[in-house]
């Protein structure tokens, strides 16, 4: 296996450094909550303004106003609102301004927002549609990924559930998370299925914004351990129907847990 393509390095590029558990970043919309800057901070404080309420669909958002608000330039704003118009929550109009969308015109699966809305007090409600999305997706996912992940991927899914096990017993949850990030995009990248890969930052973000917010219980299920194992083995086994069936499990697993932490 490759460096850049070693389990390693895939876990960097999941999390964004190889020693973090943070977010993981990366899509274009998110840009710019990912580095520094003025229009960083600007999208730190009107995003969640936005995704959590606070400025409500049909809302108009003068320039002059939030140049004040923020004590940025004009240049500024402009380019924070070119992000959030990339993630459809957000329209400009000459001599109108920003107005706020529709929830329903939002880009609902970019990692920005779905982080923002994790941090809100709708976080059970996109936590159980984020989860309810992984259900649907990931056992259909596993079962392709038996038939056509190649042998390093193989070997990354085990070695990966492994070190979740580890993990697991150390009860150390940041470095369960990277472990779990990659292993479930490991899952969407080898079922052949470009849709399916391109979920991979959503997963992350729902797996790190449950781990972030403690919406899971402070050591990993041993169970949901196990079942990550068993994942590994019956891809390695080219065994479509166990690798679907147990990853159902998981995602199941993982809604019950919704009803007990975040009802």
């Amino acid at each position: 296996m490759s460096e850049q393509g070693s389990p390693r390095n895939r876990r960097e590029r999941d999390t964004g450094a190889s020693t973090s558990a943070g977010p993981v970043r990366g899509t274009a919309a998110d840009t710019g909550t990912a580095g520094g800057g003025l229009h960083s901070r600007v999208l730190a404080e009107l995003g969640p303004a936005i995704a959590s309420g606070e400025h409500p669909p049909g809302t108009v958002l003068r320039i002059d106003a939030l140049e004040t608000r923020y004590g940025v330039s004009r240049t500024v704003i402009r380019e924070a609102v070119r992000v959030l118009e990339a993630m459809h929550l957000v329209e400009s109009r000459r001599r109108v301004g920003v107005t706020v969308r529709r929830t329903e015109e939002w880009n609902v699966f970019d990692p920005a927002l779905i982080r923002w809305r994790l941090a809100g007090a709708d976080r059970p409600r996109q936590l159980r549609s984020l989860t309810t999305l992984r259900a649907a997706v990931e056992p259909v996912a596993a079962g392709l990924a038996a038939a056509a992940a190649d042998p390093g991927q193989c070997r990354e899914l085990t070695l990966l559930a492994a070190e979740m096990a580890a993990a697991g017993r150390a009860a150390d949850l940041a470095a369960y998370l990277v472990h779990d990030v990659a292993f479930h995009r490991v899952i969407l990248e080898a079922s052949g299925n470009e849709m399916f890969a391109r979920l991979g930052d959503v997963v992350a973000e729902v797996l790190t914004g449950r781990t972030e917010h403690h919406v899971m219980f402070a050591a990993p299920d041993p169970a949901a351990v196990t079942l990550h194992v068993r994942v590994a083995d019956a891809v390695r086994a080219r065994d479509a129907r166990a690798a679907e069936e147990l990853m159902r499990e998981i995602c199941v697993g993982a809604l019950r847990e919704l009803d007990i932490l975040a009802p």
